[in-house]
């Protein structure tokens, strides 16, 4: 799993049997300093997610699990909507001693 941000949304009127009431949103993965971390994909989303929410999104294998009944051609989920979230601050003199 890993935290991204909605930064869009991409619309299908035809799409594969098994995806008919996914919304698909265009998320740009995030560090926990708020910073960009990787190259935006697409990613179903059943919960309700919008533009501007940070969101914990599942890959692969587990994305495809939630979907017990049936099989569907996803890579990306959305399973949560962040609220908040909090990260120790490391210090320059931690990251001193794990380079030791």
């Amino acid at each position: 799993m890993f935290l991204g941000k909605v930064i869009g949304s991409v619309w299908a009127t035809q799409k594969e049997v098994g995806m008919d009431n996914l919304k698909l949103l265009v998320i740009q993965p995030m560090d926990f300093k708020d910073s960009e971390a990787g190259t935006p994909m697409i990613a179903a989303d059943r919960i309700g997610a919008g533009v501007g929410e940070n969101v914990i999104v599942s890959r692969g294998s587990p994305a495809r699990t939630l979907f017990t009944d049936k099989m569907v051609p996803i890579d990306a989920m959305i399973v949560g909507i962040v609220d908040s979230y909090e990260v120790a601050q490391e210090t320059e003199e931690d990251v001193w001693k794990s380079r030791r």
